[in-house]
């Protein structure tokens, strides 16, 4: 049965966020101190860097994942120690992780393991526990498997469709096949990147012409705003058949990852707060820009994305443009 920790107290109740969290991973990190090893063990994976980011933008988020074997042993007590909300799954498998060197400044892969396929009954344990905690959030974030065949077929089809019948916004962040299903069951925003937009066959190539040709097809396709990030340069964003570019402060880059994620924190907070649309952006382009500055993935203080939040500029993105 699912099992929710208690959340962090000096989160407002008033702002939630569920978060579908099918692949979590432990992840262990090795650094460089002085010549030194330093190892970090956190709890990871794109749901939980997005809920991460999302307490540090006053939004209390509940964690679904399913959690299993010695690794999810290990995952409970992180999240515990960082305050997070979650509704574990017990499962079969064991949870994914995997072991990285940074020790020489960028990221070496020494060992991953795969997420489990989840069983039946494991699957409608963790779909209820969204479901749940989405009929008490202002938001449900819609996070994609880190492989495919871990959920059952039809799972992100349903999913966002019975999201809406409980009146709760989602805010997705998917590619591939959960793209495609979850299309089908409708979404209120997608964020996906313009590498993921071509990969797919929505867009022929990166051009602002064609990128704005596969938003709208993914926009008839049944997703109602699409907001495409694209590395260094600006965001895209198709709203209500307007496109606008996201310019925000280009940083010095530590580590990219998790600058995605953060991004779509910030929009599911801004979706939370009921912001406009403007300001959501910015606020998802502030929570991306100030994460690669940092070592921690989807790490960062409210205040200084707030602060960055003021220098990222929405504009229309004229007709013609390449």
């Amino acid at each position: 049965m699912a099992a929710e920790t208690i959340h962090d107290p000096r989160m407002p109740t008033r702002l939630r966020a569920a978060v579908f969290c099918p692949t979590p991973f432990v992840t262990v990190t090795v650094e460089d101190v002085s010549g030194s090893p330093d190892i970090h063990i956190h709890a990871g994976g794109q749901g939980i860097w997005v809920g991460r980011m999302l307490r540090e933008l006053g939004v209390s988020p509940v964690l679904c994942l399913p959690c299993g074997g010695e690794t999810g042993r290990l995952l409970g007590p992180l999240l515990e120690a960082e305050s997070l909300a979650v509704r574990t799954v017990q499962s079969a498998g064991q949870t994914a992780a995997y072991v990285h060197d940074r020790r020489g400044g960028e990221r070496h892969v020494i060992a991953t393991t795969d997420p489990a396929p989840l069983g039946r009954h494991e699957a409608d344990e963790l779909y209820t526990a969204t479901l749940e905690a989405a009929a008490r959030a202002d938001v449900c974030v819609i996070c994609g498997p880190a492989t495919e065949g871990v959920l059952p077929e039809g799972t992100y089809r349903r999913l966002p469709a019975d999201v809406h019948a409980l009146g709760t916004p989602t805010v997705a962040d998917l590619s591939g096949d959960a793209l495609r299903d979850a299309l089908g069951g409708g979404l209120d925003v997608l964020k996906v990147s313009h590498e993921e937009l071509v990969d797919d066959g929505w867009a022929p190539d990166e051009s602002v012409t064609a990128l704005r040709a596969g938003m709208d097809r993914l926009h008839g396709a049944g997703a109602e705003s699409v907001v495409v990030s694209r590395a260094h340069e600006p965001a895209l964003a198709l709203l209500e058949g307007r496109l606008v570019s996201v310019h925000g402060p280009v940083m010095q880059r530590v580590d990219h990852r998790g600058a995605g994620d953060s991004m779509t924190a910030g929009l599911a907070a801004g979706v939370a707060r009921g912001l406009g649309w403007a300001d959501a952006l910015r606020l998802g382009a502030a929570a991306g820009a100030l994460n690669v500055t940092r070592h921690g993935v989807a790490t960062g203080g409210r205040s200084a994305i707030d602060a960055l939040a003021e220098r990222v500029e929405v504009s229309p993105v004229e007709a013609g443009a390449p």
